[in-house]
């Protein structure tokens, strides 16, 4: 059965996140009523066409239990990825997690680069110049929106 498990088993609180252009973490919370021994792993795929792929680094808990992951060189597809947390006991079946994220959605973007500001006593004010953020996904500087707040000293 697809649900097949303990109830309560399944991981909770699973989320992930990108950074610094290609790396990726994702996190959860072991399900309130695992056994002790229990093991969880992830699974994700980027696409359709992607293979499958379990994490190759996990993050470990005090009880040495994996409860997150990190990837590294991600990078961001027009689908959603797929990820599915899957876990094992000696004691009973544990519930699976899945779910499809949106890579774009989820990932922080560095500052923009190059910032520069040229400012004059004058009434001419200030000029400041950047470049976009440093990103896997978006090439185009015209999809980026920027706020600028100056604050005096």
């Amino acid at each position: 059965p697809v649900f097949a498990g303990m109830n309560g088993s399944a991981i909770e609180n699973f989320s992930c996140v990108i950074y610094n252009i290609f790396l990726m973490n994702c996190t959860w919370q072991a399900g309130r009523d695992v056994p002790a021994d229990t093991q969880y792993f992830l699974y994700w795929q980027n696409s359709r066409d992607d293979e499958e792929m379990e994490c190759e680094l996990y993050i470990k808990d005090e009880n040495w239990r994996n409860m997150g992951c990190i990837f590294q060189n991600v990078t961001i597809g027009t689908e959603k990825a797929y990820f599915l947390v899957n876990g094992s006991s000696k004691d009973s079946l544990i519930q699976f997690y899945d779910e499809y994220i949106d890579l774009y959605k989820i990932e922080i973007l560095t500052a923009p680069l190059n910032v520069t500001a040229h400012c004059t006593r004058d009434s001419a004010g200030c000029i400041i110049t950047w470049h976009p953020p440093l990103t896997s996904h978006m090439k185009k500087a015209k999809c980026f929106q920027y706020e600028i707040s100056i604050q005096n000293k």
